[in-house]
């Protein structure tokens, strides 16, 4: 049994030390590379006296990057990646929070990174990456680290602006790995299409299933996304026959027409996170390919990425909700109501999770750490840690967990308590809209939907009426050009209230 998340890769590069491990269509490495440039740079760390300290990994999504954050973890020390991608306020607000002592950067990275505020030592990839290590120092740095250990912290949005940094460890990434492989049905053969920026807990996927299995994942360009067609040509190019994508990635090819000129014709497993995945939407995926294995995820990064599962192997029409159905093996979920008490009957509670998956919680943040991961009510023999989501659930009735909605999306309007996550599933059946997304502002008691797709205001506001009551119908509507995401591929909210002045 693994204790460090290297041990895959020192097994692996044994096994197929010449096979390609990541790749982003233009560079690649091998596992062999990978392992001899992860243990320089580990020991070059050493050498540097960083040891069981944050190191920053500042570089372009590349196969060198996911190298970066391997030579980190070899050294003994836990990584946190940003990227170029990133508004330069937050990158400063996340070293802040780090107080790193050193850069790792490439040379598309290195000027901006000189241009921050850091004190730390910025150093190149290239510079580090081949120089001679002792043997005998990474195996000492090895057999003492504990499966306790840092390993990263991945900054996720903070309600107040400040993001948080998620702290994960060798055995909660471990037994992510395990458990995802096991239910996602990973193997040798499987190779990734990577979608996620490598800065979100969501690459963990691909990057420890292709060293646990000795895989291999391109990593595809993020300026694809932009060219449906292009996207797929990438995928068949390279026979890429595993996807684990946000739902408005998947979404972004299927309403735009793309499979009227090309299909992806390796594809096998097509797994999905992030938004529920529009009924509508899907079924063009399934209509193109039938034979696909599709997988509905859910979990937050403080429960390591994913913690629940659904193989969908249903029919299902408009107006229907995906399940995201049942937790991997090793967790617990539970739905709790407001008296801390496990609900009964497929009444609705807030989602709660225990197991080895959950995270150390946020880095140099103990007081926020202390609102989520709190003791389990349930339980009031010895101390046992849950993280309360804050997302709120139901069981349906083949037991399956439904997603409702977020606990701070419930407004209370027009006297009736309403899930603004049930107006955009109501609005995305609606024939014309791809995709939707509401707002609520409390002072002025007003319900805003923004949508993208060929109807128009007035049609959907005639359709949402036959849909839906009166009360939830949205006070006003626009329709958008484009939808504003989050970098990991969630509706940005925040930017809709802001386009809007409500």
């Amino acid at each position: 049994m693994q204790n460090n998340i290297l041990d895959y890769l020192n097994e692996t590069v044994l096994r197929t030390p010449d096979k390609t491990a990541f790749s982003d269509g233009t560079d690649s490495l091998t596992f062999l590379e990978i392992y001899s440039q992860s243990r320089a740079i580990g020991f070059w760390l050493h050498e540097q006296g960083v040891y069981r300290k944050p190191v920053v990994v500042f570089m372009n999504k590349h196969p060198k990057a996911v190298t970066a954050f391997l030579g980190v973890i070899t050294g003994g020390c836990f990584y946190i990646p940003v990227d170029l991608e990133m508004p330069a306020m937050r990158i400063e607000l996340i070293l802040q929070n780090a107080e790193a002592g050193v850069m790792i950067c490439d040379s598309n990275t290195i000027e901006v990174a000189k241009t921050l505020k850091f004190s730390g030592d910025i150093v190149l990839y290239d510079d580090i990456c081949k120089i001679t290590v002792e043997d005998e120092v990474l195996k000492k740095i090895h057999d003492e680290a504990l499966d306790t250990d840092l390993i990263y912290v991945v900054f996720t949005s903070g309600s107040t602006g400040v993001p948080k940094g998620v702290a994960g460890c060798h055995r909660s990434a471990i037994d992510y790995a395990e458990q995802l492989s096991e239910g996602l049905r990973f193997g040798e053969d499987t190779i990734f299409g990577n979608q996620a920026p490598l800065y979100f807990d969501a690459c963990m996927k691909e990057i420890y299933s292709t060293l646990k299995f000795g895989a291999t994942t391109y990593l595809i360009p993020r300026d694809l996304f932009l060219f449906p067609l292009k996207l797929v040509e990438f995928l068949n190019q390279y026979q890429i026959n595993t996807l684990c994508w946000v739902v408005s990635a998947l979404t972004m090819i299927s309403a735009f027409g793309t499979f009227e000129s090309i299909v992806p014709q390796y594809l096998r497993m097509i797994a999905f996170v992030g938004e529920v995945f529009p009924v509508k939407q899907f079924n063009k995926w399934k209509k193109a390919l039938p034979e696909v294995d599709y997988v509905n995820l859910y979990g937050p990064t403080e429960g390591t990425g994913v913690c629940c599962y659904y193989r969908v192997n249903r029919e299902f029409v408009a107006g229907e909700v995906m399940p995201i159905g049942k937790p991997f093996k090793n967790t617990e979920i539970f739905l709790l109501n407001d008296r801390n008490e496990q609900v009964i009957n497929g009444e609705e509670g807030e989602i709660c999770i225990r197991g080895t998956c959950l995270s150390h919680g946020y880095y140099k943040d103990m007081e926020r750490t202390k609102e989520v991961f709190v003791q389990n009510p349930l339980n009031r023999e010895y101390p046992e840690i849950i993280y309360r989501t804050g997302d709120v659930g139901r069981y349906n009735e083949n037991g399956e967990l439904i997603f409702v909605s977020r606990k701070d999306s419930q407004i209370k309007h027009m006297g009736h308590r309403i899930e603004l996550g049930e107006i955009e599933v109501y609005v995305n059946t609606v024939e014309g809209v791809d995709v939707a997304g509401c707002v609520y502002e409390q002072q002025k008691n007003k319900i805003a939907l923004y949508y993208v797709g060929n109807i128009s205001e007035k049609e959907l506001a005639v359709a949402i009426k036959k849909s839906v009551p009166r009360y939830m119908v949205p006070n006003t509507i626009y329709k958008l050009e484009k939808m504003p995401y989050t970098p990991n591929g969630k509706i940005d909210r925040k930017a809709l209230k802001d386009s809007s002045g409500i």
